[in-house]
């Protein structure tokens, strides 16, 4: 019995030091530079989105955070560097889309997007757009969803890569209307714009950070927002549904995790740091000013991003089953 006592007492001794360790390294967390990874190239939206993030985390927690573009196969590189990346909040990554649909799409990751990482919480919401070339026959929404049914097969639709946000916003209009147009892919989504611009592609839909300048210099026709409402920065393009699509909905939002195992005090830390960049106005400004969106406060928080990522993966993932996407 007191050989047994002695057990529990040392179990319960060494339970508390390594609590007592946790919380002294959470109290001197951070004291050096956070590496934040964007697993896409320099001076994409995501990139962007980012560098906005850095500069304001690294004022709330007194350290640099520095902006690593660690690119490559659809995200998954920089992803897996985070994963293998020491637990202690120095190394963090923020992912949009792909780290749901990876899984699919990559028949070796190395990395589980759900098991091998700590959420702390959404940031931005992107909501996407549907635009056609400027000399588009349709007038109007109702227009454009008849004559794109009339004509599935003489029209085609640009995507920035499988498993892009384009791509899926593609899949999903497809999907929706019950045709099959013909998939154009591109090498990122500006020269897809491009190719509409000029009129040797019809149409794109895509996140309104890369669409909104072509469609406020009136370079393209904006037929739809793949939402279930209007956008804010754009009020007079209806949502798809109002032309009596029913499930499209579509949006492309960016999260920050931590390594699996990240101390529970410096994630807290990094959420209160994320919470109060959502609510500084300079942030939403800048974000609103890319036709990008600050998600609620109540969505920058771990349990938010969990459930987000949860959707999408039961979501996209059947959807690009569905299309005959082969994982490479």
């Amino acid at each position: 019995m007191t050989y047994t006592l002695s057990k529990i007492g040392c179990a319960l001794l060494c339970a508390w030091g390594a609590l007592s360790a946790g919380t002294a390294f959470a109290q001197d967390y951070p004291n050096r530079n956070i590496s934040l990874v964007m697993p896409y190239a320099a001076g994409g939206p995501g990139d962007i989105v980012a560098r906005i993030f850095a500069g304001h985390l690294q004022k709330t927690l007194g350290q640099t955070v520095v902006v690593d573009n660690t690119s490559g196969a659809s995200g998954s590189i920089g992803s897996a560097k985070v994963a293998r990346a020491k637990p202690d909040g120095y190394t963090l990554l923020m992912i949009h889309v792909s780290h749901a649909t990876n899984p699919v799409l990559l028949k070796n990751l190395s990395y589980n997007p759900v098991t091998d990482f700590e959420p702390i919480g959404s940031a931005t919401e992107g909501p996407m757009v549907l635009v056609a070339r400027k000399d588009f026959p349709a007038k109007d929404l109702q227009e454009f969803v008849a004559y794109v049914k009339a004509n599935a097969s003489k029209l085609s639709i640009g995507q920035a890569g499988v498993g892009s946000a384009s791509h899926l916003c593609a899949l999903m209009f497809m999907n929706a209307l019950g045709v099959s147009l013909t998939e154009v892919p591109y090498k990122g989504s500006a020269p897809a714009l491009n190719d509409v611009m000029g009129s040797q592609l019809d149409m794109v839909c895509d996140q309104t950070s890369t669409t909104l300048p072509a469609i406020q210099g009136g370079k393209v026709k904006a037929y739809a927002a793949a939402g279930k409402s209007r956008l804010a920065s754009m009020p007079d393009v209806p949502a798809l549904g109002e032309a009596g699509v029913k499930g499209f909905d579509i949006s492309i939002s960016f999260g920050i995790y931590a390594p699996k195992g990240t101390p529970p005090a410096v994630v807290d830390k990094l959420v209160g740091a994320l919470q109060a960049a959502l609510r500084d106005p300079d942030i939403k400004a800048r974000l609103e000013g890319m036709g990008v969106a600050a998600v609620a406060p109540e969505r920058g928080r771990p349990e938010a991003l969990r459930a987000h990522l949860k959707n999408e993966m039961d979501s996209l993932g059947p959807l690009l089953i569905k299309s005959g996407v082969q994982a490479n």
